[in-house]
């Protein structure tokens, strides 16, 4: 009983500091530099590189997400979306949390150093110092632009996998990180359509906060625009071929239906499902690229 009840908190600890890492985000991130990985050869990836490149990142990732809730842990606290995390429950310590991530974002630079290649683990220091310092601690309680200027630190997982297979950065890898980059706003600004009095509890200066519901909406439908003009970019370059030309098409107009329908018709119930459907659209976009690249291969 009592070697079964140790095992139990065991785990139970173990998943408080997995859940500072923020593993659905990380997962998405993850994916993305994977893709990177296979986008930039016509080939199969070396396994070595797949599997210690995808590691590496994954843990610095995860660093960065702990970061995060270390810096925003009283804000946190008051969000009904964060309320339950580890830190603002008081399931792991301040300490704890320091100790944690220098040790898994430390492991993680080690891997990519020693084992992928320098240029990404210079890259891959670099995304942790914008998200996790110029992102999370200046832009984001200092500017409403917050999501448009700390969204290429979020746009850089595929370029760290193209580099950690190639060893540089080439413009179709620049391509993927544009994808991206343009998907963010409307990604973020939906959410904070429907958390803008949380936001506005805290003194986050969201858009929605500063500007107003209908500033915001415009942007979301702008941003959306610009996000399907960019992602026709990969056909245009000749990077991917028709299976990616029209999935995207279809992607898009699912997408342009919500930033519509969000413009004229909002709710905070549209918002959300606008908001969920945009990480399926970045999966499924991806994917696209994928089976486009190795079906021409």
């Amino acid at each position: 009983m009592a070697i079964s009840m140790a095992l139990h908190e065991t785990a139970t600890r173990i998943n408080q500091f997995y859940r500072l890492t923020k593993p659905r985000v990380v997962s998405l991130i993850v994916f993305t530099a994977v893709i990177g990985m296979f986008m930039a050869v016509p080939g199969a990836v070396p396994l070595d590189i797949l599997l210690l490149g995808t590691i590496g990142i994954a843990l610095v990732a995860g660093a960065a997400a702990a970061l995060n809730c270390l810096v925003e842990q009283k804000m946190d606290a008051v969000m009904a979306r964060t309320k339950g995390r580890p830190l603002p429950q008081g399931k792991v310590s301040v300490p704890e949390t320091l100790f944690f991530l220098m040790i898994v974002g430390g492991a993680g630079l080690f891997i990519l150093y020693e084992w992928v290649n320098e240029l990404t683990m210079w890259l891959t220091l670099g995304t942790f110092v914008g998200y996790a310092i110029i992102y999370t601690v200046i832009l984001k309680p200092l500017t409403p632009q917050n999501i448009v200027i700390g969204g290429a630190s979020g746009a850089m997982p595929p370029v760290l996998g193209w580099t950690a297979v190639t060893g540089e950065i080439t413009s179709d890898a620049l391509l993927l990180f544009l994808i991206i980059f343009a998907w963010t706003p409307p990604h973020f600004w939906a959410l904070a359509l429907y958390r803008k009095n949380e936001y506005a509890s805290i003194g986050m200066p969201m858009l929605p906060v500063t500007h107003g519901d209908q500033f915001t909406k415009l942007q979301v439908l702008l941003y959306t625009v610009i996000l399907c003009v960019v992602t026709f970019l990969p056909y245009v370059t000749q990077m991917s071929g028709m299976i990616y030309l029209v999935s995207s098409t279809i992607l898009n107009g699912i997408f342009m239906y919500y930033a519509i329908e969000i413009y004229r018709n909002y709710s905070d119930q549209l918002a959300r499902e606008a908001f969920r459907y945009s990480i399926l659209y970045l999966a499924l976009l991806f994917v696209a690229l994928l089976v486009d690249h190795y079906f021409f291969f």
